[in-house]
């Protein structure tokens, strides 16, 4: 967002089972009216543990909705991750990723530029979980592409994933991609603040590995937890981005966006209803937006545009913002 201003195999221990199930409420996240899936147990260590003799669980294939704004473009660029961060056993490494993106018709250049989305494994699973706009122009997007990975290295599996800001630029044949721009969230703390930790233990705000890993490298500002807990007192939510993986900039301008500096998040999933289904309450949306508002937001953006605030321009709704809300913060 821009501020304003998917092998199953034998069966196998307890945790594979569970990671199973939470990737097939993965995909089933993306549609309509689905929930979320299971939050896992909070960890005060790495977010991506190895498991012994685990297998890599089955994922869903994510498509954009009827309702979303060029749904085309999203497809693009999740089609394009999806080639990247997923391959069968022996089909790893950069130069059968190229190969892949070739058959894809885009540069193969791309994959130098795919980071931790190309990690040193035998295979891998990718499920996305949303993908939602960093910006939407006439002739230029970027898609935020919000995912989950599973690698197998020998016995074991690693759970991980990324986010990804994919840059497209339309030409006379359609839309393509330019750039990859994966999350760098930093090394976590040694000892996360006590506001940190209660985010992280909260079952009620779900958040993907990027933004996980945010909160866990103390470059995010108290105002984000603080109002994450307190939007959890009223609402199940699901968060897509806090700080990395997001444009540096607001979309097409020159100003700094409140993302990389710590100083937002954004949610796509509230109760279980993503924000782009029609079908979800208006009456939920603008409650939510006006609720952030009151926990110290000075810059909430969505789908709807509210009236009052407490300044002028408190709220905003544009294109960009048709998929999720935007919560912002001064400091």
């Amino acid at each position: 967002m821009t501020d304003g201003r998917e092998r199953a195999a034998r069966p196998v221990g307890r945790r594979a089972v569970l990671l199973g199930m939470a990737a097939a409420l993965l995909g089933a996240a993306g549609r309509k009216g689905a929930a979320p899936e299971p939050k896992p147990a909070p960890s005060t260590t790495s977010p991506s543990p190895t498991h012994t003799g685990a297998v890599l669980p089955h994922t869903t294939l994510w498509r954009p909705g009827p309702a979303e704004v060029h749904p085309e473009v999203k497809r693009r660029a999740v089609d394009l991750v999806a080639a990247i961060g997923a391959w069968p056993s022996g089909r790893g490494g950069a130069s059968a990723a190229r190969a892949r993106v070739a058959a894809q018709g885009l540069p193969t250049s791309l994959v130098a530029q795919a980071g931790p989305l190309l990690p040193s494994a035998d295979e891998a699973v990718l499920q996305v979980v949303n993908a939602q706009y960093g910006g939407i122009l006439a002739d230029s997007a970027s898609v935020l592409v919000v995912c989950r990975q599973w690698t197998r290295h020998g016995g074991a599996v690693r759970a991980g994933g990324t986010t990804v800001d994919v840059r497209l630029a339309r030409s006379r044949s359609g839309w393509t991609v330019t750039a990859l721009h994966p999350a760098r969230p930093g090394p976590p703390e040694a000892s996360p603040p006590a506001g940190v930790r209660r985010t992280l233990a909260d079952s009620r705000i779900v958040l993907p590995p990027a933004a996980e890993a945010d909160l866990r490298s103390g470059r995010v500002h108290d105002s984000v937890a603080t109002a994450m807990l307190r939007l959890a007192g009223t609402y199940r939510m699901y968060v897509s981005v806090v700080r990395s993986g997001h444009p540096l900039d607001v979309f097409g301008t020159s100003r700094p966006s409140d993302h990389p500096r710590g100083r937002a998040f954004d949610v796509w999933q509230i109760d279980g209803h993503a924000v782009v289904d029609p079908a979800t309450p208006r009456s939920l949306v603008e409650r939510f937006m006006r609720d952030a508002a009151a926990a110290g937001s000075y810059n909430v953006g969505g789908p709807v545009l509210l009236s009052g605030g407490r300044t002028p321009n408190q709220f905003f709704s544009d294109a960009t913002h048709h998929d999720h809300v935007h919560i912002g913060f001064r400091t």
